[in-house]
């Protein structure tokens, strides 16, 4: 290795550090979750490893809870996640031209909120091994909090667990809200979908759908009519 890509590598650590620090937090309430869904520690391992999203990973716990099946746990973490999509496109207009097929593949494969945020901005043309030092530190602290979270579910008494519950459903309450105050629509879309989640809840013809199924279905629904009726401006070039 290079004395270049070695100081890429120390410089995305070095900035992964924050990032992880901040995912330990936020997947130790994961964990709670997963012990909940009768999750074994190295099993929320493994799936933090490979499921880089908050949303993602309450997708597969709930829908895992509610013993429903593997083709709603995979729609349901594609819909979900597909916000990665749009950021792993956006990173592709970066690439150098010599940047090989593989780099493109794991780069995309690191790609999260925080780690598109640190990495868009840097100038010049993505450095793949840069992502590998960020993503090395926030994945292991990730992976790490979601088995913490799950031993300590074990461990705590039962009231105990479920108290802790609540600061997952906190962390979502603290992601939506900022948006929700800045734009009117997405608060409005916000209470639509609570009142819409506990509408299906309640109503019997929805009885026989599993309770990943409807969440599915109301995220899908409720997206898409927002999207047709209140499409997001375009940005005029400056050009």
């Amino acid at each position: 290795m290079t004395n270049s890509k070695k100081q890429a590598f120390r410089e995305g650590f070095k900035d992964g550090i924050p990032i992880g620090l901040g995912y330990f937090a936020v997947a130790f309430s994961l964990g709670i979750l997963a012990r909940n869904a009768s999750f074994t520690p190295l099993q929320g391992f493994i799936n933090s490893f490979l499921n880089h999203a908050s949303a993602g990973e309450y997708a597969v716990y709930t829908v895992a809870a509610a013993a429903s099946g593997f083709i709603e746990m995979a729609i349901m973490t594609l819909v979900v996640n597909a916000r990665y999509l749009l950021m792993s496109t956006a990173l592709s207009q970066k690439f150098d031209e010599s940047t090989s097929m593989l780099d493109r593949i794991l780069v995309g494969f690191t790609v999260t909120d925080e780690l598109f945020a640190i990495t868009i901005k840097r100038p010049g043309f993505i450095e793949p091994i840069y992502n590998y030092g960020a993503f090395l530190i926030a994945a292991v602290c990730w992976s790490a909090g979601t088995s913490c979270g799950i031993v300590a579910g074990e461990l705590m008494p039962v009231r105990l667990v479920s108290a802790l519950s609540v600061a997952l459903y906190g962390m979502f309450l603290a992601c939506i809200m900022p948006e929700a105050r800045k734009h009117r629509i997405v608060a409005v879309l916000i209470l639509i979908s609570f009142v819409l989640s506990y509408i299906a809840s309640r109503l019997s013809v929805f009885a026989s759908i599993s309770a990943g199924t409807k969440t599915i279905i109301l995220t899908v629904v409720i997206a898409s009519v927002a999207a047709i009726l209140f499409p997001h401006p375009e940005v005029e070039d400056d050009d």
